[in-house]
């Protein structure tokens, strides 16, 4: 009989993109609930563990996050299951070193450093607007966060941008045609491309058209997009392959003309 909420998770049904190894032990961490879902985030004890090699094992991690060293959007965080998600800056003082998290065109969050000035913010997608107790305006956006007092303009599927330091908005992309945006699910998850074209179904899922810098098109839903600039200009630093997917062809012919280089 099942009481309670699960508190483990076994290998196999962890997500793919945390490239746990199938043989290497029975279980996973299970995430902590907070701001990202379960099947979108990276808990800090895989991106400190497995990604960075901090840490050769839990223990270690745990050592590691209770010395206050690693913050999560300029918060400490010490449990080791935190669900770090997309868009969130990881900043380890004491390396000097600062991570945003964003997906590469494979699907997996790629270890994308970026600079000082960099991590002072970071971009919400807004998932609605509404009015709450004592007619008080307020956002949601996509990872938990509620803002009171919002610019009048911001509209749902909108991106805001969120000093970290106060927690403050201080500018705002319209969702429109024309703007830069990354694509956070689905099969083409982690492309970048310009919004060409947006298809408005009543009763059913709005299809966005996007085109990427190699002019090749293709289509998702509204909810995979996520939109990081005004124009063609993002106004965060892009990981390795500027989130341009390559056919598994021009792949090995990238792989062949480095290997070639190298020799």
């Amino acid at each position: 009989m099942a009481r309670g909420p699960k508190k483990h998770m076994k290998r196999l049904n962890a997500p793919k993109h945390w490239m746990l190894d199938k043989l290497l032990g029975s279980y996973a961490p299970k995430p902590s609930a907070g701001p990202h879902k379960t099947r979108e985030c990276l808990p800090l004890i895989v991106f400190l563990r497995n990604r960075l090699k901090y840490a050769l094992n839990g223990r270690e991690v745990q050592a590691i996050l209770m010395q206050r060293l690693v913050k999560v959007d300029h918060k400490v965080r010490t449990d080791t299951t935190f669900p770090a998600g997309f868009m969130d800056v990881i900043s380890i003082e004491k390396t000097g070193e600062n991570f945003r998290l964003v997906y590469d065109v494979k699907g997996r969050f790629a270890i994308h450093r970026i600079t000082d000035e960099e991590a002072k913010y970071k971009l919400c997608r807004v998932k609605r607007v509404s009015v709450g107790k004592g007619g008080v305006p307020h956002i949601v956006t996509h990872d938990g966060r509620t803002l009171r007092y919002p610019d009048p303009l911001i509209k749902a599927n909108d991106t805001i941008r969120l000093d970290l330091e106060n927690q403050k908005i201080t500018d705002f992309v319209r969702f429109d045609t024309g703007n830069v945006c990354m694509i956070t699910g689905g099969r083409n998850i982690g492309r970048v491309g310009i919004i060409t074209h947006r298809e408005r179904h009543v009763g059913g899922f709005e299809i966005v058209h996007v085109k990427d810098s190699l002019d090749r098109t293709f289509a998702t839903r509204i909810s995979n997009v996520f939109v990081i600039g005004e124009s063609n200009k993002p106004w965060i630093s892009l990981p390795k392959g500027k989130g341009v997917k390559l056919t598994i062809a021009e792949e090995r012919d990238r792989r062949r003309a480095a290997a070639a280089a190298a020799h």
